[in-house]
């Protein structure tokens, strides 16, 4: 699975190209596509060609399917309408497209937060941190696919409900994950907690005297008692305002690592006053030609520096200085790759002289 996945170039000798869930990674996801399948490692990556849809499982619970392979998949990308959305981008407040305000205007919806809570809730330790993508273990993965072949637990999820009636506390949901111990196998946190009657059968820890090490302390039993049902996983402690947090912090870093594969040449100017000549910038990419979809432009001090023409095919902005000696402009240029529903933006700044 080498390749750079930055730049979207093919990965292997088969021309199949690499594409991640997220981008720090969701890891123990079985993955399949038309002509792929595995299951998604450490930084979440899978294998495709341009054109397939992506099936997502965690072990054998269905996630999302139909999802377009692309180099970066998010989980607003694993809900249909969601996807449909995401095509149609917001405006900023500088009046230019942005897909970072369609983003966050599809946050509250309810697949979005319930899919996005129960995944962190598989996570192996209790929280996600910064610097960490999501990770499945086999184990879990393993007591998952136990607790879906019981005829007497929940087999399936409903995504779609209510977050209300998802986070339930006896809800489908809950239930799973108070079965899945996170803790090693021989852990003494994965066993049953000790019964009511069981502790109330227990002799009291003496005040003098030695312990015997043989017998279990009502005081003992009632502490690991607590500690067991203190273990149990419960959607309410991955609530929508942390789901919302890990999602912001996730797209934000995709949206940064496309960023980078593009720049204006020149990236700033300076002309003289009486230079009326229509000046042209251009959006290149690192190790390719940009391939733009879209590109819209815009100067801050028209007056000073203003707009000519825009052009995706060419990938260039044409600018005519307009202001006299001293003045300035910071040109804004927009724009969308094929291939993505995300938007870039880049700044020049045109100086007068």
């Amino acid at each position: 699975m080498s390749g750079c996945l930055d730049s979207g170039g093919s990965s292997g000798s088969d021309d199949a190209r690499t594409g991640q869930i997220h981008f720090l990674g969701v890891r123990g996801l079985d993955y399949q596509t038309a002509s792929q399948s595995g299951t998604t490692d450490a930084q979440g990556r899978f294998r495709f060609y341009p054109g397939e849809t992506l099936s997502l499982k965690v072990g054998d619970l269905p996630i999302a399917e139909g999802i377009p392979a692309r180099d970066y998949v998010t989980f607003l990308e694993f809900v249909p309408n969601l996807r449909s959305a995401l095509q149609t981008p917001g405006v900023d407040d500088e009046g230019l497209s942005s897909h970072q305000v369609r983003e966050r205007a599809l946050f509250d919806d309810n697949t979005l937060m319930n899919l996005s809570r129960f995944l962190l809730a598989l996570h192996w330790t209790e929280n996600v941190d910064d610097d960490e993508g999501i990770d499945i273990r086999e184990r879990v993965i393993g007591q998952l696919n136990a607790i879906l072949a019981d005829p007497d637990l929940p087999n399936t999820l409903d995504f779609s409900v209510g977050v209300s009636e998802f986070t339930a506390e006896e809800s489908p949901a809950n239930r799973i994950l108070a079965e899945i111990c996170f803790y090693p196998e021989n852990d003494p946190l994965c066993g049953q907690p000790p019964s009511p009657e069981e502790i109330d059968n227990a002799p009291v820890r003496p005040v003098d005297g030695e312990l015997d090490p043989d017998i279990d302390y009502k005081e003992d039993l009632e502490a690991l008692r607590e500690r067991i049902l203190q273990s149990v996983r419960n959607l309410s402690e991955f609530d929508n305002e942390q789901a919302r947090n890990y999602l912001s912090r996730e797209l934000a870093s995709i949206t940064r690592a496309l960023s980078r594969q593009y720049y204006l040449s020149p990236e700033d100017a300076t002309h003289s006053a009486g230079d009326t000549g229509i000046k042209t910038v251009a959006v290149k990419k690192i190790d390719g030609s940009p391939q733009l979809a879209q590109l819209q432009a815009q100067s801050k001090r028209p007056t000073d520096v203003y707009i000519n023409a825009e052009s995706w095919q060419e990938a260039e902005v044409e600018y005519v200085v307009n202001g006299s000696t001293g003045g300035e402009s910071e040109l804004l240029v927009n724009f969308r790759p094929e291939g993505t529903y995300r938007w870039v933006r880049k700044q020049i700044r045109v100086l007068i002289d």
